[in-house]
């Protein structure tokens, strides 16, 4: 899903960029609000373990694959504004180092991964987790709002191609629609794993602010 350089014209990349740059600062706002210190080495744990395991590519289907996204996972943990930091800083580091995803296109990457896959589906996953303590239904939240971080990344990845001429609609949103509808069923099933992991070792971990849940 990492969009590379000269894959989106200037009236796509530019305006995403300006968004991204906005978000960023918004969730960093947010974020240093209901964070305190002791919450920053965790970030720097869950980046860590994010790069790490963005860098582990697993076979899908037809030939591709896919990766762990993290969005809802370091959302969960850490908020959604830091969390959607976190993502942000993972991929500016892949595309600075690694050449993972292009400059011009970071923006988009941002609004995609971290916008859209860590702080928007944080609020599917409270929808979900909201009212019931119960870990079973912690966990259904996390698995739907998982899912869900990669199906509409992919999605909003799509109209962004189209909208740069790089591939029509009518090709681009069912081939990253249906290829992330598989990947992010991996991406439900490894986050509910780190999670259910997490509550049953430490579950203080757990971000706990305004509407969060435990």
């Amino acid at each position: 899903m990492h969009i590379p350089d000269g894959f989106l014209a200037a009236r796509v990349w530019a305006p995403s960029w300006a968004v991204a740059v906005a978000g960023m600062w918004c969730c960093l706002k947010r974020a240093g609000r209901t964070l305190g210190d002791r919450a920053i080495p965790l970030m720097g744990v869950t980046a860590a373990f994010i790069f790490a395991a963005q860098m582990l590519n697993f076979p899908v289907a037809g030939g591709t694959s896919g990766h762990l996204l993290g969005g809802v996972l370091a959302a969960v943990l850490l908020g959604p504004w830091a969390g959607a930091v976190v993502i942000a800083i993972v991929l500016a580091v892949q595309c600075l180092l690694f050449q993972d995803g292009g400059l011009t296109a970071l923006g988009a990457n941002v609004v995609n991964m971290a916008l859209i896959g860590s702080a928007f589906s944080y609020g599917i996953y409270i929808l979900i987790a909201s009212g019931s303590p119960g870990r079973g239904r912690l966990l259904a939240s996390v698995a739907a709002a998982s899912w869900c971080s990669v199906f509409l990344a992919s999605t909003v990845c799509a109209f962004e191609l189209a909208l740069s001429d790089t591939s029509p609609l009518r090709v681009a949103l069912p081939a990253m629609a249906a290829v992330h509808a598989l990947i992010g069923i991996v991406e439900a099933l490894i986050t509910c794993g780190v999670i259910s992991f997490i509550v049953k070792v430490r579950p203080d971990l757990l971000y706990a602010g305004k509407g969060g849940a435990r």
